[in-house]
């Protein structure tokens, strides 16, 4: 809740920027292009990114990134794709479907052509880059983003920075610059074994104070404690299916992926759905529990209807989550992502429930090793 970083940032140098536009983002690196039941081969090709268009399109969100490998990394030349892609043909499919589209680029890779590929991809239609591995913060790493931000901003061009320092309020100087890595985020489970729910549960209270955070939640495919392995090109998360949809309440993510196929999220039509309904920028945000290391519930009102993310290391825990910030003599219907009974054994099981509740109320909720929960507080009498 602390917002001091932000505050003290140099004020918005860009002037209007009512065409920033945050959202969430369905990305294919992760899944490592993790389409199944296809009629071609899926990988970085123009077929592929066009069902992440499609899926982008069904439920309502509002970017396709197309990340490493839509030009050759090893050419070092942002200004041609490889043959496999037909960018100009992706770009009108997705504005046919209401889909925006942002491309992944190396930090030094677009500097050494920043003018000429800032003033090409906006004429082309393209909505901003996803900037990786400036993976420092001495002063030359710093002209760099500023480079990034002010050429990206004259050509009303988004930036996601990933691989980036923390933030230090750039968020205000420049607000199309809607979110930033500076984190161990999800990515990291597909090359290491971390203790990923107690770090789950740390870095809000310490690295969220500096503001957003490119986490890159949604995992599908969820591992116990014991269950967890490595897979580069089929990676899993650490805890619940319940524990990946809290984060996208607990965290402060205006840009957010989800970051798993959606041959999987559209076998759960019901999880999907909930993920997708849940805002990326919110009006007011409460703490109502935490101890960092151990577990935070954290509730976000966005217009008249409440968000409420659970989160719990390795350790269950029941929470009592009092409903008292609620609007006093409104009625609400709550709908309550939760762990279901098994989740402890099976992590992927979760219980979609509701009921209606008001401000005089409490819910206790249980969360499994790795748990959590998100609950959605909507006005039933307006």
């Amino acid at each position: 809740m602390n917002n001091l970083v932000y505050a003290l940032a140099a004020e918005n140098r860009i002037g209007d920027c009512s065409w920033v536009r945050p959202g969430k983002v369905a990305w294919e690196w992760w899944n490592d292009w993790g389409l199944d039941d296809t009629d071609f081969e899926p990988g970085v090709n123009t077929r592929t990114y066009k069902a992440y268009i499609d899926f982008a399109a069904d439920y309502g969100l509002e970017y396709v990134v197309l990340d490493e490998g839509w030009y050759d990394p090893r050419s070092g030349d942002v200004m041609r794709t490889i043959p496999e892609i037909d960018l100009p043909e992706l770009i009108r499919y997705a504005g046919s479907k209401g889909v925006g589209l942002m491309l992944w680029v190396v930090g030094n890779v677009l500097d050494d052509r920043l003018e000429e590929a800032c003033d090409y991809y906006a004429k082309l239609g393209i909505k901003g880059f996803k900037v990786d591995f400036i993976d420092r913060d001495d002063q030359q790493a710093v002209e760099l983003v500023y480079r990034l931000a002010e050429a990206a901003a004259a050509r009303r061009l988004m930036l996601d920075i990933h691989g980036i320092y923390k933030p230090t309020g750039l968020n205000r100087t420049f607000p199309h610059i809607i979110n930033f890595e500076g984190v161990y985020g999800l990515e990291e489970l597909k090359w290491s074994n971390p203790d990923m729910p107690s770090y789950d549960v740390t870095f809000p209270f310490i690295r969220m104070v500096q503001g957003p955070v490119d986490y890159t939640p949604g995992a599908y495919r969820n591992a116990t404690r014991d269950g967890f392995e490595i897979d580069y090109r089929n990676p899993m998360s650490q805890g619940t299916r319940a524990h990946q949809v809290a984060a996208y309440v607990v965290y402060d993510a205006p840009l957010v992926m989800l970051c798993d196929s959606p041959s999987r999220y559209r076998e759960e039509e019901d999880c999907t759905r909930f993920i997708a309904s849940l805002p990326v920028v919110c009006d007011r945000t409460e703490i109502l529990a935490g101890k960092m290391g151990e577990y935070i519930v954290s509730a976000r009102r966005s217009g008249d209807t409440w968000y409420v993310g659970g989160l719990t290391d390795w350790t269950p825990r029941r929470m009592e989550v009092d409903l008292s910030f609620l609007d006093a003599g409104k009625r609400y219907e709550a709908t309550l992502l939760a762990d279901a009974a098994d989740a402890d054994r099976d992590p992927r099981k979760f219980t979609l429930s509701r009921q209606a509740v008001d401000s005089a109320m409490s819910l206790e909720i249980g969360m499994a090793s790795g748990g959590g929960f998100a609950l959605k507080l909507t006005p039933l009498n307006k």
